[in-house]
């Protein structure tokens, strides 16, 4: 192959891996700021403000209710899939609780499970 050939190739293959990581950071999902939920349990529902913290793949934030109060939480985006997790204290009870969707642009929907999925629903949220 000539000098001028090769060249072409390694610009080629530059320039694909630098597309590729163009489509895979335009496919992670920003979810910094206020998030207002609405969330609905057979145990029946509630509306949430969710106020996250985006750091690449790694989240932290606030979660506040009125079933489980003022908590601070942990979590990850990985792509389009967001999961978030927190203790609280429900009842005189410590229940561990774990938010897991996905994200579209403004919105989020998914699953919530409580209690190691003892009681599980679902959710819907929108960035404010």
């Amino acid at each position: 192959m000539s000098r001028a050939g090769h060249v072409a190739r390694v610009g080629t293959a530059a320039f694909a891996i630098a597309l590729l990581a163009t489509v895979a950071l335009a496919q992670q999902a920003n979810v910094t700021g206020k998030w207002i939920f609405s969330v609905q349990t057979p145990g029946g529902g509630g509306t949430p403000t969710v106020t996250f913290k985006q750091d690449g793949e790694r989240v932290t934030g606030h979660y506040s209710s009125e079933t489980f109060g003022e908590v601070d939480f942990t979590g990850t985006v990985k792509g389009t899939a967001i999961r978030f997790t927190f203790n609280s204290s429900v009842q005189g009870q410590q229940v561990d609780v774990v938010y897991e969707g996905t994200v579209e642009k403004d919105t989020m929907k998914g699953t919530i499970a409580i209690a190691g999925g003892q009681l599980t629903g679902t959710f819907t949220g929108t960035k404010q």
